[in-house]
């Protein structure tokens, strides 16, 4: 009788997969959605999305890409690009990220960066549910810090990960050494009482100009989901990226291979320049070397020169010998491997 109810329990889990509700995307050009229903929060109803494009051909390799802050998923050169070296391409829209945002939500809200585990497990149960095997990980800025503590504190992911792919992954909060060593701290230990402060970044439209169209960059996307300006952060948001940079700053065990990529240098200022063009104007590179470098023992670390703050994002020569790169590495890495 016991072994019974288990295999219903497993069949309408199953089953419930494998009838789930696929939308054509925003995106379009092959891309769909769907939409996961997820436990309430500390805010109420919660959701994310998970998009997905699968490759012309039948292929069990696949690639799931989180955004970071102040994004979503929009990059449709990226996705076919995976499709056309034979990878099943998909992204998530994290809870009150982009697609998974709700009336009434605050964007982008955190307590725990763990909170995002669970959107994580649900789009790769789906994924494996439609027959991949071989799953890369990859993760833009904040994305890819959640990426590296997912692997970190979740059990046994590598059974399910093959390789993890940073880009410009946030490692450290690029603030100068007293606010690091002492302001950053006390924040983080009072966002456990107050989580809802709100704190200004001082932000301004500079990286935005480097990326937009109607500006000085190649790409458009919805500016209510990924701001020029970006938002004031949380209390709470600021303990949750300390809480898990601090951990991941003293080194980590991951097991699989890593490909730790950053571009050349940083630049910095109050107003565009030609520079922003040519390198990354949100995160301190030397920093995402240092901490990223102790993440495993099989991290490659890539330089890309004149590579932006999303590498993906970059002018199109940089873009063309980035992907180059990426797939000689994961046929050496992943491929050559099985």
């Amino acid at each position: 009788m016991r072994k019974l109810i288990i295999y219903i329990i497993i069949t309408v889990f199953t089953c419930n997969i494998h009838s789930r509700t696929w939308s054509e995307d925003i995106l379009g050009n092959g891309y769909k959605a769907t939409t996961i229903v997820m436990p309430e929060d500390y805010s109420g109803k919660v959701i994310s999305t998970l998009i997905k494009k699968t490759c012309a051909q039948s292929s069990v390799k696949s690639i799931l890409y989180i955004h970071g802050y102040n994004d979503y998923f929009f990059q449709k050169e990226m996705g076919d690009t995976f499709c056309k070296h034979g990878y099943n391409f998909y992204a998530i829209d994290l809870r009150k990220y982009g697609r998974s945002i709700l009336p009434g939500q605050k964007k982008f809200e955190t307590r725990n960066l763990t909170e995002y585990f669970s959107d994580i497990d649900s789009a790769l149960s789906i994924i494996k549910s439609e027959r991949n095997k071989d799953i890369i990980l990859m993760g833009h800025s904040t994305g890819g810090l959640i990426a590296a503590y997912y692997m970190v504190k979740v059990k046994n992911p590598t059974h399910t990960i093959k390789a993890l792919i940073l880009n410009s992954p946030f490692m450290d909060m690029n603030l100068d050494d007293t606010q690091e060593k002492y302001l950053l701290p006390m924040i983080s230990t009072a966002s456990r009482l107050l989580p809802s402060i709100e704190i200004d970044q001082n932000s301004n439209d500079a990286y935005a100009q480097s990326l937009m169209k109607n500006h000085h960059g190649e790409w458009e996307y919805n500016t209510h989901w990924k701001m020029p300006l970006s938002p004031a952060v949380t209390t709470g948001w600021l303990g949750a990226i300390h809480k898990a940079q601090t951990e991941l700053q003293k080194g980590t065990n991951i097991k699989v291979p890593i490909l730790l990529m950053r571009s050349g240098k940083s630049v910095d200022g109050n107003k565009w320049n030609p520079e922003f063009n040519t390198g990354d104007a949100v995160l301190d590179v030397e920093e995402i070397s240092v901490y990223g470098r102790k993440l495993g023992l099989k991290v490659q670390e890539l330089v890309v020169k004149d590579g932006l703050h999303d590498l993906f994002l970059s002018r199109k020569p940089v873009r063309k010998a980035l992907y180059t790169y990426i797939f000689n590495w994961l046929d050496k890495n992943i491929i050559a491997a099985q």
